[in-house]
């Protein structure tokens, strides 16, 4: 069998155009159409990186207070820099935008270089080397 690659990931949202916004402005993402389902009420944009999608999705039922019993979100995404000075540059960027770090540029036990910020919405975003 050939190996599968990954043809994107899915994020479950509550405000679909923050999170668009977020995605394309402060990470440099290229949005595609929104897809919307008229009969669900489902709406998602697969918004492109060098190597990855990510598919920011939202539904009616989920909205803004559903999000516990929704389970939006994802444990984390790792998004490659390249190098160790671009996870340092990211992160400073970043810094100066008013994105939330959580974990400061480090490596880690299994020896990855990383830092850790959120999105608007708290999901955990891995920058790596």
């Amino acid at each position: 069998m050939t190996p599968l690659r990954v043809a994107h990931l899915a994020l479950w949202v509550a405000d679909l155009d923050r999170m668009r916004e977020f995605y394309v402005g402060a990470l440099g993402g290229v949005s595609g159409p929104m897809y919307e389902n008229p009969r669900t009420g489902f709406r998602s944009y697969l918004v492109t990186f060098t190597d990855c999608r990510i598919e920011l999705m939202w539904e009616p039922k989920y909205g803004r207070n559903g999000h516990e019993a929704a389970g939006l979100g994802y444990a984390h995404v790792a998004m490659s820099t390249g190098s160790r000075a671009g996870v340092d540059q990211c992160i400073a960027e970043l810094g100066e935008r008013g994105i939330r770090v959580v974990g400061v540029p480090r490596v880690t036990g299994d020896g990855y270089y990383e830092a850790v910020i959120e999105d608007p919405e708290g999901n955990r975003i891995e920058l790596v080397e």
